[in-house]
């Protein structure tokens, strides 16, 4: 594309509800790099509020309609990407910007190859637009995604800002501290807390909510016959806060003696001996860091429309109930602008389950005292339009409660996202959050995830051996519902280690009522024995595909490649098994060929020295290949080392860790697609 073009992504592919938008550039001398942001505007071209203002400390929409999905190398520089969900965008929001700023002084001319590219749905990049000349400012606008009749275009910009993140932001009606902006470099903490007042999120001190001092009284940007905004030109140029802090790649070497001596810990393990201790250790352990480290407090409750703002957190609350007053395991208060936001927690451990009457007296009691959230924590996984508890709302009153349910699990996958990922305020922040994954990583914290298959998976596995296993029969159903509940849980264990959003996929064909879908893949189960189901990897080509034969007892993960539109098969077979050279020995390579069920196969030890025995020998068309490793399942319904639910763990991880990283990794010309994993 060219600067001012644009183009509707419906032109461009049949899968745009979800897509990645990359800001790339190399650096001239190795150093200095850039922070991405998003503004979403309304049809005035202003923000709804300062949460429409996404950047470094608020890197994610409560909606799932953007998040910043951070940097990763690229060629010689690096790319910064956004994941946005473009379904999930709400009717009032007309247009999204997306822009970049530099710190210390630094401007955009000192980069090369600045450019954006889009990926749709599948991962694939379907325009680019190459920024020559940037200059010496130190915000940049690089396009925008707009509606127009319902459907999204995207639109090349180039529009350069002088007055750097705080000047672009205040243009399109962010508030932001007038005071601290204007510092030279040693204005550093101001600097900070004058954005982090953007998101609403406490700066470093703690108890003190930093909130945004009176607006600067913006106006939108004036603009060019075009159409385009022009920069406003200010005598000050604020820098951006300090970098973000992640846990170290390499670990450090430890000054113990010997491998007996333990490290000591903030939070100790295992003193405990009871459910009830865990419980009671659990809950305190996760509140105190909910109410320090604010961007994971905020992450965990934000989807359950708590305000950003300044957070407490207790535990063992005695609130009064009949005759017998109950003490719910903590209580969450939020207060922003002077309203409080509260919501009463109930904790469960190990394989303990949460009990209705326990949750219905929570639920009533928070309807009573004008409560806005009653929050469940447990192993299990709640499943869509299927609650874990059975809870009835009286629907005489005014004030209603919403029912909320996280996992272990992702506690956890939140935690990694923040200190490997995304980054924190400050080492103590992220050494928090590490004590916080040692405790429920630990053998005796009861907090290990969904990690049983439930009382039917015996039955079930017998009942498929012996071939008198019946459509309809409930037990079928409650074994898909604990394998959704699994495939779930090893969804957000990846996602946690790569850093990127990792979803079961919903194929369209199998219907949107979730209680229908499981019970057509009960009765599937029933007949050919098998637990299926599909992944997406935010980012990278493709699915992975991951299937359970309980007949058999193998495990198999795989991946459909396609075929290059270009060349001659001999060349992408080749290509193909070059680009696998250290994928494990054992893969097992398909090709697809058109209009029939399979192709020639093999193993990649035998396709190594001879590629061209991918090729049909009839000269079919072939349509693409498909990769898969096979593994031998757990036979129990636990989660030990033999047992199915750490088999299936194992057999994503390693799918994904020796075949799929060596398709996602850039070709020499720097093609990332499926195609060019293929074609190489």
């Amino acid at each position: 594309m060219v600067k001012g073009a644009n183009v509707g992504l419906a032109a461009l592919s049949d899968s745009v509800d979800a897509v990645i938008v990359s800001l790339g550039w190399v650096s001239a001398t190795g150093e200095g790099d850039a922070d991405v942001s998003v503004l979403m505007l309304d049809a005035h071209g202003r923000v709804r509020s300062d949460a429409d203002f996404y950047f470094y400390n608020n890197p994610v929409a409560a909606d799932g309609s953007v998040q910043l999905l951070g940097k990763k190398p690229a060629g010689e520089g690096s790319e910064d990407r956004i994941g946005f969900d473009l379904s999930a965008v709400p009717d009032d929001v007309e247009r999204i910007v997306v822009a970049a700023s530099r710190y210390e002084g630094a401007g955009f001319g000192e980069l090369e190859d600045l450019r954006v590219t889009l990926a749709d749905g599948s991962g694939e990049d379907v325009l680019r637009f190459a920024i020559e000349d940037a200059g010496s400012v130190s915000a940049f606008i690089f396009g925008e995604l707009y509606r127009r009749e319902d459907a999204w275009k995207f639109r090349a910009v180039g529009q350069g800002y002088d007055s750097g993140l705080a000047g672009l932001a205040t243009d399109f009606g962010v508030d932001i501290d007038d005071d601290a902006g204007s510092g030279g470099d040693d204005d550093s903490a101001e600097d900070e807390a004058a954005v982090d007042a953007v998101a609403g999120t406490p700066a470093l001190s703690p108890g003190l909510e930093q909130e945004a001092q009176a607006p600067l009284g913006a106006v939108p940007a004036p603009r060019e016959p075009d159409g385009e905004a022009r920069p406003r030109k200010t005598a000050t140029r604020p820098r951006t806060a300090k970098r973000k802090v992640t846990l170290p790649k390499a670990v450090k070497k430890s000054l113990a003696e010997n491998e007996s001596w333990r490290e000591a810990r903030l939070f100790p393990v295992p003193v405990l001996k009871s459910d009830r201790e865990r419980e009671m250790r659990a809950t305190s352990v996760l509140l105190s860091v909910m109410a320090q480290v604010p961007e994971f407090g905020r992450r965990l409750t934000a989807a359950f429309g708590a305000p950003a703002g300044r957070m407490e957190t207790f535990t063992e609350v005695s609130l009064p109930h009949g005759d017998t007053p109950r003490r719910p395991d903590g209580v969450i208060r939020v207060e922003r602008a002077g309203k409080l936001w509260t919501a009463l927690v109930e904790t469960k451990t190990n394989g303990n389950s949460l009990k209705q009457d326990q949750v219905q007296a929570y639920v009533d009691i928070a309807a009573r005292r004008g409560y806005e959230a009653v929050i469940t924590l447990s192993n299990d996984v709640a499943l869509e339009g299927s609650p874990l508890v059975d809870v009835k709302m009286d629907g005489r009153r005014k004030h209603k409660v919403a029912l909320w349910h996280l996992s272990w699990a992702e506690v956890a996958h939140q935690a990694q996202m923040l200190i490997r990922h995304e980054g924190v305020g400050n080492g103590a922040h992220a050494w928090l959050l590490k004590e916080l994954l040692h405790y429920l990583q630990h053998e005796n914290s009861g907090c290990h995830g969904f990690q049983n298959m439930g009382a039917a998976w015996v039955p079930v596995r017998r009942g498929i051996d012996d071939e008198t296993l019946c459509q309809g029969d409930p037990r079928a159903l409650a074994v898909v519902e604990s394998w959704e509940r699994l495939i779930r849980q090893v969804c957000l264990g990846l996602g946690g280690e790569l850093g990127q959003k990792v979803l079961p996929v919903r194929r369209a064909k199998r219907g949107t009522d979730p209680g229908a879908r499981r019970a057509q893949m009960a009765d599937q189960l029933c007949l050919d024995g098998r637990l299926q189901s599909e992944l997406r990897i935010e980012g990278t080509p493709g699915v992975l595909a991951v299937s359970a034969d309980l007949r058999t007892g193998k495990l198999r993960v795989s991946a459909e490649i396609p075929a290059p539109a270009q060349g001659y098969p001999l060349t992408w077979a080749k290509r193909l098994v070059r680009r696998l050279a250290d994928a494990p020995a054992d893969l097992h390579v398909e090709t697809l060929v058109e209009g029939e069920t399979g192709g020639p196969r093999g193993t990649l030890e035998r396709l190594r020295p001879e590629p061209a025995d991918l090729l049909p020998k009839n000269g079919t068309q072939i349509t693409g290949f498909r990769l898969s490793l096979f593994k031998g399942m757990g036979s129990t319904r636990g989660n030990a080392e033999s047992g199915f639910i750490r088999s299936v763990d194992d057999a994503v991880h390693r799918f994904h860790s020796t075949v799929m990283i060596h398709l996602d990794r850039p070709t020499p010309g720097g093609a990332r697609s499926a195609e060019g994993a293929a074609a190489g």
